[in-house]
C-alpha cells in the first residue's frame, strides 16, 4: 500500500470515547501517513462524553499509542485542546510525552501563507450558550450519528464501502447549510483581524476548503461523520481528503488556485471509484 507523503496533516473531532468514532479508518490512514508536522484540531478525546458515560474501544486507545508513536519518530505533534476536550486547556505551555499542548498555533505552510490554526469554538454564536436550542440540537445530532452507525454497519454485511449519512442529511438542511455558511464567514473575519492568510478548524463537522473575500477558509473535517483531513504538500497547495475503504480528494488550495469543496462532493465523496494508490496523484513528483 502506497504511503501517503506530506508536510503537514491537520486533523479535528475525532470524539475518542464515543461509539461514533471511526477510529479504524483513522488508524489506517495515521500509518499510512508520513509527514513533519501534524495538528490535533481538538475535539480529539470526548472527554466530555467520557464524564457522562464510560465507553473505551480497544482502537481508540491505539489511535492514541499511534500519534504518540509519531511524536517519538520526530513528528511534531501540536494538541489544541477543542470544547469537548477544554478541561487539556489547563496544559496549555506543556509537552506530554513529546506531544505539545497549545491554545491555538500560527502555521506558517511551505509556500510562505501564514495560518492561524485552532478549534472553532470560540466562533460559537454568543447566544448559543447552553440554551435548549443547543440541547436540542445534540440530541438531533446523537441520532443522525445513531442512524449513521446502524446504515454502516449494514453497509459493512454487505461490502458496501462506508457512506457519510449525516453529511448527506446535513447537505440537504438549509437552516444547517445556512448555519455553516455564517460560521464560515465569522472565521474569516476572525482571520482578516489577526492578519493571517487562512484559518485551519474543525468544529462543526463540516470539511470544507474556500476562500472568501480573499481569505483561505480551511476546515478540515471530522472522524465521526465524514472521516476527513487536510494535508499540506512541499509546495504548500493544502488538500482536503476523505479517507475510508475508497479515499478521495475533496478541495484543494495552492497560491495559485483554488478549488473548493462542493457540496455534492463532500456528501457523495466514498461512492466514487477512488482506490489508495490513487492518492498518490496528491504527492509532490521526487
Amino acid at each position: 500500500m502506497a504511503t501517503l507523503h506530506c508536510r503537514s496533516a491537520f486533523i479535528s473531532d475525532v470524539h475518542l470515547g464515543t461509539p461514533d468514532c471511526k477510529a479504524a479508518y483513522l488508524l489506517d490512514f495515521l500509518r499510512n501517513l508520513q509527514c513533519e508536522q501534524l495538528y490535533l484540531v481538538g475535539d480529539i478525546i470526548d472527554l466530555e462524553a467520557l464524564s457522562r458515560r464510560r465507553w473505551w474501544h480497544p482502537d481508540h486507545g491505539t489511535v492514541i499509542a499511534e500519534v504518540l508513536d509519531m511524536a517519538r519518530r520526530g513528528v511534531e505533534v501540536t494538541y489544541i485542546p477543542g470544547n469537548h476536550d477544554c478541561a487539556l486547556r489547563g496544559l496549555v505551555g506543556q509537552s506530554i510525552c513529546g506531544v505539545r499542548i497549545e491554545l491555538n498555533a500560527i502555521h506558517v505552510g511551505a509556500d510562505g501563507r501564514r495560518y492561524r490554526v485552532s478549534h472553532g469554538d470560540e466562533y460559537d454564536p454568543e447566544q448559543i450558550g447552553r440554551s435548549w436550542m443547543l440541547h436540542l440540537g445534540e440530541a438531533m445530532h446523537r441520532f443522525v450519528c445513531w442512524g449513521n452507525r446502524r446504515v454502516n454497519a449494514w453497509r459493512r454485511r454487505m461490502a458496501m464501502p462506508y457512506l457519510p449519512l449525516s453529511i448527506i442529511v446535513k447537505s440537504h438542511i438549509g437552516k444547517a447549510l445556512a448555519y455553516i455558511r455564517a460560521y464560515e464567514e465569522r472565521v474569516a473575519a476572525g482571520a482578516r483581524e489577526h492578519n493571517v492568510d487562512g484559518h485551519i478548524c474543525g468544529h462543526i463537522h463540516f470539511g470544507q476548503v474556500r476562500t472568501i473575500d480573499g481569505v483561505v477558509y480551511l476546515n478540515d473535517g471530522d472522524w465521526v461523520e465524514h472521516c476527513t483531513a487536510l494535508i499540506e504538500d512541499e509546495q504548500g497547495a493544502m488538500e482536503l481528503i476523505h479517507w475510508s475503504e475508497q479515499p478521495t480528494a475533496l478541495g484543494h488550495a495552492s497560491r495559485e488556485q483554488v478549488q473548493p469543496s462542493p457540496m455534492a462532493a463532500l456528501a457523495l465523496a466514498p461512492l466514487a471509484r477512488r482506490k489508495k494508490h490513487d492518492l498518490e496523484e496528491l504527492q509532490p513528483a521526487a
